[in-house]
């Protein structure tokens, strides 16, 4: 389980309010937490419970309102947003339910299009590379639309981890896959945090999905209301049961 102990990614009483007055939503209410360098991280909770937020603010998407976002020793607070796009470029890799490969370039130029943007040309044999540790080495030349679903979002997996990302953040990664994929998908990521030591957080819905991390924070109300290590697929699937039903009974009340 990579190498583990120190935290790579850390959150401080953090929160996250949108909007104002009666119709404001507090997406985070004091969020403390850590990351672990090596270590693979689902983030669940019911809708509205703030597992997006949490990602966004973690990776510098979103400012937040009060407390600390601490990434490999960088105050995100202290950065500017062009200091933030070269940190996000530099540090961490991104991969999103619905893929965001370029259509008209090749799964070789897609995974090297993060390089072009941070102003380097890609090598060759590097893209090649990391396109054979996600198992599509013969499919370099292939359009997007020459690729089954989890085909694709492995190269999107390739495209984040061309930059040697300190932290890999998935959300939703599984979503549009059937459940075939989706098993592949999951085990690329769980070898990857394995063999190569990859920090990795996940945003899912799936307890299948969830199943594959050392540890599952449930999110409720902003909150972190749970942290399980190494559950089982039923462990979660009845905690979030649990979290729904007691947010369906405060709702009706």
């Amino acid at each position: 389980m990579g190498e583990g102990g120190a935290a790579v990614l850390r959150l401080e009483d953090v929160h996250r309010t949108y909007g104002t007055g009666p119709e404001a939503v507090r997406a985070l209410r004091g969020v403390d937490v850590g990351f672990d360098r090596g270590t693979f991280t689902a983030v669940m909770g019911p809708s509205g419970s703030g597992k997006s937020t949490l990602l966004q603010c973690g990776a510098g998407l979103d400012r937040p309102d009060s407390g600390r976002v601490v990434l490999d020793g960088t105050d995100l607070a202290g950065l500017n947003e062009t200091q933030l796009t070269v940190l996000r470029r530099r540090r961490l890799g991104f991969v999103f339910q619905a893929f965001n490969l370029v259509g008209s370039l090749t799964a070789e130029q897609n995974v090297g299009l993060p390089l072009r943007l941070a102003g380097r040309r890609p090598d060759r044999d590097e893209v090649r590379r990391a396109l054979t540790q996600v198992g599509l080495g013969e499919r370099a030349g292939h359009l997007p639309s020459q690729l089954s679903g989890g085909q694709q979002q492995r190269v999107a997996i390739a495209r984040a981890l061309i930059t040697k990302p300190r932290m890999l953040f998935a959300d939703e990664p599984t979503g549009a896959l059937d459940s075939s994929s989706s098993r592949d998908v999951l085990a690329l990521l769980r070898d990857l945090v394995d063999r190569e030591g990859q920090s990795t957080v996940m945003v899912t819905h799936d307890p299948v999905a969830a199943s594959y991390a050392d540890r599952v924070l449930f999110l409720a109300d902003g909150r972190i209301v749970d942290d399980l290590p190494r559950p089982t697929a039923p462990q979660i699937a009845e905690r979030m049961t649990a979290l729904e039903t007691a947010g369906a009974e405060g709702t009706a009340a």
